[in-house]
């Protein structure tokens, strides 16, 4: 997804107040719960929590938060039945949009969902009416600071990267999801800072809306993102680094 790396730190812009962060504290500690209960609670032997246990250690989530979050999914601890729910549709202009939700009530999310939609001029669309659109990748982002973003990308290379996008402050490094870990262990053995490193959905290809679309756009995204329920949103709409800082203002 092109701009990926601006629509992850305006995100994280927004995360930074109290509410946010309480919120966003509170959806990886669903992941960290779904990964555990499904693999395992220790993360040495389960790549998914693994991987969950990093993000919130990026997101600085305290350490007794996700202690706890793996201890209710093993058994050890009050337990949460949570399913993991994917749903698609199409925003304004006809974006396709997906969306991963961890639910303990179907009926609430699907009704969230919908409504969210609904106001955002988009619509909830049937099961696999948008999944083929997109394909599952491990993205990893570097800090660009005091170093050449064209050495990043051949190092990320050398590293197992599929691909690399470089950005001004950033370089965002493209994998299959199995080397997700591989290729995040190799850089950062070579002093390389990560900001994130994440699975994702990723569009095949990518569609250009005009910016009042574009903007309504990211609009439902944001919108469906401060649902409980819903862990991430993926779009195949292409966003300028002009529209998203535009959009971030």
């Amino acid at each position: 997804m092109s701009g990926h790396s601006k629509w992850a730190q305006i995100k994280r812009q927004k995360g930074a107040n109290d509410a946010k962060r309480g919120q966003m504290f509170t959806k990886l500690g669903r992941e960290i719960m779904v990964a555990a209960r499904e693999g395992g609670g220790d993360p040495e032997s389960n790549f998914r929590l693994r991987l969950a246990v990093q993000k919130a250690r990026d997101a600085n989530m305290p350490l007794e938060n996700i202690e706890r979050a793996i201890k209710r999914a093993t058994g050890s601890g009050e337990s949460t039945a949570l399913e993991e729910i994917a749903y698609e549709g199409y925003g304004p202009g006809g974006g396709a949009i997906m969306i991963e939700a961890m639910t303990d009530n179907r009926n609430r999310t699907v009704s969230e969902i919908r409504n969210a939609f609904t106001r955002g001029g988009g619509s909830l669309g049937e099961a696999g009416c948008v999944a083929w659109l997109f394909e599952p990748r491990g993205i990893i982002t570097l800090d660009t600071s005091g170093q050449d973003p064209d050495e990043l990308a051949l190092t990320a290379i050398d590293a197992g990267a599929e691909d690399v996008k470089t950005e001004d402050t950033t370089v965002e490094v493209y994998t299959s999801q199995g080397d997700l870990e591989v290729v995040r262990d190799a850089l950062t053995k070579r002093n390389i800072k990560v900001v994130s490193a994440e699975s994702a959905m990723i569009p095949k290809s990518t569609l250009e809306l005009d910016e009042n679309e574009a903007l309504r756009t990211l609009k439902l995204m944001d919108r469906l993102e401060e649902l409980d329920d819903v862990q991430r949103v993926y779009t195949n709409v292409d966003f300028s680094e002009e529209l998203l800082e535009k959009y971030a203002g």
